[in-house]
């Protein structure tokens, strides 16, 4: 118990309630592994009178962890940190799988755990030939090149939402601009509405500003939109997150006159509403569904959107649409982390939109091709997963007959195939039969994916109880 008091040291410092920054504390002692798999936590009314607070502070601190599957209470034995995350060796800044296997990258295994293309494609080797950089200039622009602005606006008035560059910002990929969104809009405490599953970034990013998260389901439909026009009229949150368009992980899209609804309720409550639009000109049709910033013209829904999904993950340019003075506002605050994003990469995407078409058209083929491929693999090898299919995006989301996603996946990593379990991206704790699996690689590594992941169904009980995942214990003693 004292080695615990002592490594909070001043966890009640900051703004925000108690019971948010002692969880901060806590999962900062997690992710940097001072606190280790299975280490059991002290009982609650023990904590509260060790740190000298109410035992609601502890109580709603173990909630708010056990939502996000850091810890785990069990009858008998107490509550404990969360098992080991899926990927092996040192431990990183965080625990989400996605960014683990960025970080620590698993010998020999075939990730299906992060989508996007496999390399960059001839026309962004031919676009860095053509470049030329600029004569004079510092070449700090926190706003972004005034050409690449234009060009995105240009975008979004070609789908039918007028756009003028100055509501533009540029920022180095989708998830510095949800990142610099999050720390305008989002404090400590603040309720943020988010969909359950969602894109992990996201959850990470509001979870270290201490968001209080309501999560609202997600269907075949995109997001319940009963539930969600609850909350930004009941609830009036700081901030409402959404993916309208092949919803990352479910690959679903809202219909138009729900999203009309609740971009309508969004303004009427006075919400600012986010809508992660990275996956939005990915449709195998070849047809993008509407905008939701087209429903609205009070500047009520922000839209995300990169090129790392279209083109590649290496050409780090995203952006975001925004009024204006929220775009003002933004550019000061990227000014403080990096005061504007790289130059040449800039340059090589205004010349690339320019002449995106081409290269859309295709990776639509590509996309759609890879989906087909991948369902009739599962059909065919693992008949029992349920794997609906979607028009456009990048992934699928695939429920298991039994089990649990998270103790599936640590098996199929040991198996050679890395997959991210549901639970991930889930703030409502739900998800656990799910799996998220991308379908951007060849037909090859797709089909010996498949075939390792057969294997480690076949050798998979159901329970969870597998050989040898027992996590070591160390760390801090309690």
């Amino acid at each position: 118990m004292d080695h615990l008091v002592g490594a909070l040291g001043l966890w009640s410092t900051g703004r925000g309630p108690l019971y948010l920054l002692l969880a901060r504390r806590i999962r900062e002692l997690i992710d940097e592994g001072r606190l280790r798999p299975g280490a059991l936590l002290p009982p609650e009314r023990a904590l509260a009178a060790a740190l000298a607070v109410g035992r609601t502070t502890v109580v709603g601190a173990y909630g708010t962890l056990r939502a996000e599957g850091r810890i785990v209470r069990r009858q008998g034995s107490g509550t404990r940190v969360a098992e080991a995350a899926l990927v092996p060796g040192d431990v990183a800044e965080t625990d989400n799988p996605i960014f683990l296997h960025l970080l620590q990258p698993p010998a020999g295994v075939i990730l299906l755990s992060c989508a996007a293309p496999d390399g960059p494609p001839p026309e962004l080797r031919a676009a860095y030939a053509r470049m030329e950089l600029p004569a004079r200039g510092l070449g700090y622009h926190p706003a972004g090149l005034d050409g690449l602005r234009a060009a995105v606006a240009a975008r979004y008035a070609a789908r039918g939402v007028p756009t003028d560059p100055g509501q533009i910002l540029v920022t180095t990929g989708g998830q510095q601009a949800l990142s610099l969104l999050t720390r305008l809009l989002v404090g400590p405490g603040d309720r943020v509405l988010v969909e359950a599953p969602t894109y992990p970034g996201t959850l990470d990013l509001l979870r270290e500003a201490g968001a209080v998260l309501r999560p609202v389901a997600v269907g075949p439909d995109g997001v319940d939109p009963e539930a969600a026009i609850r909350t930004l009229s009941e609830e009036r949150p700081a901030l409402a997150c959404l993916g309208s368009v092949y919803q990352n992980p479910t690959g679903s899209v809202l219909p138009p006159l729900v999203g009309r609804r609740i971009a309508a309720a969004a303004a009427r409550a006075g919400v600012p509403l986010i809508d992660d639009e990275v996956p939005a000109e990915l449709s195998f049709s070849g047809e993008a569904p509407p905008t939701v910033a087209g429903y609205v013209d009070d500047g009520a829904v922000i839209s995300v959107g990169s090129l790392s999904k279209v083109v590649w993950g290496g050409l780090r340019i995203g952006w975001v649409r925004a009024p204006a003075a929220m775009v003002t506002r933004l550019a000061r605050l990227k000014a403080v982390h990096d005061l504007g994003t790289d130059v040449p990469a800039q340059l090589v995407a205004t010349d690339l939109l320019s002449g995106l078409d081409a290269l859309l058209a295709r990776r639509r083929r590509e996309l759609r091709h890879g989906h087909d491929h991948l369902r009739e693999l599962l059909a065919s090898r693992l008949p029992e997963w349920d794997c609906p299919p979607v028009q456009g995006g990048q992934t699928v989301w695939v429920r298991l007959p039994y089990g649990d996603g998270v103790a599936f996946a640590q098996l199929a990593l040991r198996h050679g195939v890395g997959v991210l379990p549901g639970v991930c991206l889930d703030a409502a704790g739900g998800s656990r039969p799910y799996l998220r699996l991308h379908f951007v690689t060849s037909d090859a590594e797709l089909t010996e994916a498949v075939d390792r992941l057969a294997a480690a169904w076949a050798a998979y009980d159901g329970r969870g109880a597998l050989e040898g995942t027992g996590a070591a214990l160390g760390g801090i003693t309690v």
